[in-house]
């Protein structure tokens, strides 16, 4: 197989869960870019369209739907997959990306906080998984996990920056739960692997602008992330290029977490 085959996802159907903006517009664009059919999801529906019709303008077959997995309660996992499987019939790429954070120092950190990151950066992500490893990946014998963890699951917080136990706590979860799934799910020739981005300046890392002088100084190649910078590393690891890799956590962070 040439290399150009390795990294071709012609044909091949993705889910990406919170699409419309930020990494989750970036993935979206790289996939269908190289082939493949792009289905994404996030909680406002008119951005949805949005991002489904600049991406069909572009040549890029895909839809989406309007869906908030922060709200388990009313099965929003379940209707999610069944849209992708009414649209395209099959899940072979999925990038768990929808995630949220809290602000909040740890001495005075709200449960409702903890439990909302949590509910969604680690229950939403295992059950997003379940699901469409059951219905899809396991029976086809086949399929691509990516999950979107951080840095920030790999250390702690630095004195005088923000606050985000939660979330560092839930990253550093999402990133053994790749881990575990890749332990279990191997033998149906399904790759885990997880993404931890450093600082993108996103909807999500709102709060960090001021101390981004900071992070650039403490980053090696002394910059932050861009608008390209996530394209490379989700389409090794949602393609044939990738078939030998599984459980790993990749850094893309410009060497913040070596130093």
């Amino acid at each position: 197989m040439s290399v150009k085959q390795l990294f071709d996802l012609t044909g091949k159907v993705a889910l990406i869960t919170g699409g419309t903006k930020g990494l989750g517009l970036q993935m979206a664009e790289a996939f269908g870019e190289m082939g493949a059919k792009v289905f994404i999801s996030a909680r406002n529906g008119a951005e949805v369209d949005e991002v489904v019709a600049d991406l069909n303008s572009r040549g890029i077959e895909a839809a989406g739907v309007a869906n908030d997995l922060g709200k388990l309660d009313n099965d929003p996992v379940k209707a999610l997959v069944d849209a992708v499987e009414a649209k395209f019939g099959t899940i072979d790429i999925l990038v768990n990306n929808a995630g949220t954070t809290w602000g909040q120092p740890a001495e005075e950190h709200s449960y409702e906080g903890w439990r909302k990151v949590m509910h969604l950066n680690v229950d939403a992500c295992f059950l997003v998984a379940q699901e469409v490893a059951r219905r899809f990946m396991i029976p086809q014998r086949s399929g691509k996990i990516i999950n979107i963890a951080s840095i920030a699951g790999l250390k702690g917080n630095r004195p005088n920056t923000v606050a985000t136990s939660a979330y560092n706590t839930s990253k550093a979860a999402a990133i053994n739960l790749t881990r575990a799934l890749a332990g279990e799910w191997g033998p149906y020739n399904i790759n885990v692997n997880a993404i931890c981005p450093g600082y993108f300046p996103t909807k999500l890392s709102k709060g960090l602008e001021k101390v981004s002088e900071v992070i650039i100084k403490g980053t090696p190649l002394g910059r932050v992330g861009g608008d390209d910078d996530i394209k490379g590393t989700a389409v090794y690891l949602a393609s044939e290029a990738s078939r030998h890799v599984t459980g790993q956590a990749i850094a893309v962070d410009g060497g913040n977490s070596v130093v």
